[in-house]
C-alpha cells in the first residue's frame, strides 16, 4: 500500500504536468515562407515527379571527376577518425561509373509523390495507399525520417506496409513526408523552425489529407517530432510507435545517475552493459555527437563545404551509416556498410541531400530544437497520453525500462529487436512486424475503450 507521502507527491507531480499541458499554445499558422503570407495561399495538394535538369547532372559528374587527392588513413586506422579515404574512393568510383542516376530517379518515383503548401513552406511527401484493400481497414500511417536520413529510407517498408495481408484485418496509408528543410520539402525562410513547429506542420498536413486521426511512426529526428505531435495534438494520434524512444526529464537523470550504486533500480540485468558504467558510456556519447555539437551552432559554416563538395556529403554522411548500424563497424576497413546496404541504397539517399542543396538547412533542425528557446517550451519533458510502443534495436540509442515511465505512461508494447539505428533502412521486415504487432495493440486498445 502506497504511503501519504508519496501519494502526495504523486499527486504533486500530476498537478505539475497538468499545468504543463495547459500551457501549450503553439500557432497552428505561423508563417515560415519567405517575404509575407500571401492574401490567399494556394492549399492545393500537387503531384510531384522527381525530375533533376541535365545541367545538374553534368555539374555532378565534374564535380565526381576531379575530387582533389585524399589524405591517406593513418596506418592501423579504420574509421575510429572517421571515413575511411580508402573505403570513400571505392564509394566515388562506384558513383562515377557504375551508379546510374536514369535508373534511380525511376525508383525513387515508383510511388505517388505530392507537395501542398503548409505555413508558408512547400512540404514534399509520399502519399501511398494499398491497392485492392477489399474488406480490410485502411489506417492512416504517418511515417517521419532524422538526419541524415530522408524518405529513401522508407521505400521497403511502403511496400510491406501497403500490402493487404489475410493475416489482418488492417492495412496502412502511408504518408512519408520530408521533413522541411530536407529533400524536397521547401526550407525554412525564418528562424525559430525547431521540432515542436515541424510537429504542428506534419499535423496541418494530415488535417489537410482529411485525417483528423491517425498512427505515427518515427526514429531519430522523426522521434522527436512526432512525440511533440503526441503531446501537442493527443486527440489526433491513435498510437505512436517509436525505434528511438526519447526520454529527457531531470528525473530521469538523477535515476541514472543513481543507478551506478543499484544498477538493477534503473536497467534490466541482461541490459546491464548498454547503460553502466556511465562515464564509460558518456564518453562514447560525447565521442560519436561532435556532429550535433557543430550542427546546433554553426549550421551555415557547416553547410558550406557539404553543399560544394560531393566527396564531402558523402563522407560525412555514410561515416553515420557506419556508427549508426554497429558502432563495432569502426573497426572493420569497409565500415560494414555493406552488411545491412548496398553502395546504390546509400548514394540514393545522399542524392536527395546533393540535388535539393539541403545539408544546410537540415543541419538547421538542429540549431532550432537544441536552443533555449526550443528547451524552454519544455514539450519532451511532457509524459505522453496516447498508447504507444517502442521497439529498442540492438545497436541504436538504448533507454533503460527504469526511464521509460517518465514519458510512457501507456506503453503497450516494449520488444528489443536486432538491427541498429536506421531500422526501416536497415531490416524493413523486422522493423514492419514489430509495427503492425503495435498497431494492433493499439486497435485493440481502442475497442475496449469504446
Amino acid at each position: 500500500m502506497k504511503s501519504s507521502k508519496f501519494l502526495l507527491a504523486e499527486n504533486d507531480t500530476r498537478t505539475f504536468y497538468r499545468k504543463l499541458t495547459s500551457s501549450l499554445t503553439f500557432d497552428k499558422n505561423r508563417y515560415w515562407g519567405p517575404g509575407e503570407r500571401a492574401a490567399n495561399p494556394d492549399n492545393a495538394v500537387r503531384k510531384f515527379t522527381i525530375d533533376i535538369p541535365t545541367k545538374d547532372q553534368e555539374d555532378l559528374k565534374w564535380r565526381l571527376e576531379h575530387v582533389r587527392p585524399l589524405a591517406p588513413p593513418l596506418e592501423g586506422v579504420q574509421q575510429q577518425y572517421g571515413m575511411n579515404t580508402n573505403l570513400l574512393k571505392e564509394i566515388l568510383e562506384f558513383w562515377r561509373i557504375q551508379y546510374s542516376w536514369t535508373e534511380r530517379q525511376q525508383y525513387l518515383n515508383q510511388y505517388p509523390q505530392f507537395k501542398t503548401n503548409i505555413q508558408g513552406l512547400d512540404i514534399h511527401f509520399l502519399h501511398v495507399k494499398p491497392e485492392n484493400p477489399g474488406n480490410k481497414k485502411v489506417l492512416p500511417l504517418l511515417i517521419v525520417h532524422g538526419w541524415p536520413g530522408s524518405v529513401r529510407e522508407f521505400y521497403d517498408v511502403i511496400r510491406i506496409l501497403t500490402k493487404v495481408s489475410d493475416d489482418r484485418d488492417f492495412v496502412f496509408e502511408v504518408v512519408a513526408p520530408h521533413i522541411p528543410g530536407f529533400g524536397f520539402s521547401q526550407k525554412a525562410a525564418k528562424p525559430g523552425l525547431g521540432s515542436n513547429q515541424v510537429a504542428v506542420i506534419m499535423s496541418n498536413l494530415m488535417e489537410r489529407l482529411g485525417h483528423k486521426k491517425f498512427y505515427c511512426q518515427g526514429g531519430d529526428f522523426g522521434a522527436i517530432i512526432l512525440q511533440g505531435l503526441a503531446v501537442l495534438y493527443p486527440e489526433k494520434v491513435l498510437g505512436y510507435h517509436t525505434n528511438m524512444a526519447y526520454v529527457s526529464t531531470p528525473w530521469a537523470y538523477i535515476k541514472t545517475f543513481l543507478g551506478q550504486l543499484y544498477p538493477s533500480w534503473v536497467v534490466k540485468p541482461e541490459h546491464q552493459h548498454r547503460v553502466y558504467p556511465l562515464w564509460r558510456k558518456l564518453e562514447g556519447r560525447i565521442r560519436e555527437t561532435g556532429y550535433l555539437h557543430l550542427q546546433a551552432t554553426k549550421p551555415d559554416t557547416l553547410g558550406v563545404a557539404m553543399t560544394d563538395s560531393p566527396a564531402g556529403l558523402a563522407a560525412y554522411i555514410l561515416e553515420k551509416f557506419t556508427s549508426g548500424t554497429n558502432i563495432a563497424y569502426q573497426r572493420r576497413e569497409d565500415g560494414g556498410l555493406l552488411e545491412r546496404f548496398t553502395y546504390t541504397d546509400l548514394l540514393d539517399n545522399v542524392m536527395l541531400y546533393w540535388w535539393t542543396s539541403s545539408a544546410t538547412t537540415s543541419f538547421r533542425l538542429y540549431a532550432e530544437t537544441f536552443s533555449k528557446r526550443h528547451s524552454e517550451e519544455k514539450v519532451l519533458q511532457r509524459p505522453l497520453k496516447v498508447p504507444t510502443a517502442i521497439a529498442r534495436f540492438a545497436h541504436d540509442f538504448y533507454v533503460a525500462d527504469g526511464l521509460l515511465g517518465d514519458i510512457y505512461r501507456n506503453n503497450l508494447q516494449l520488444n528489443d529487436l536486432d538491427g541498429g539505428h536506421f531500422a526501416a533502412f536497415e531490416v524493413p521486415e523486422v522493423f514492419t512486424r514489430d509495427v503492425f504487432s503495435a498497431v494492433e495493440k493499439f486497435e485493440e486498445y481502442h475497442k475496449k475503450r469504446t
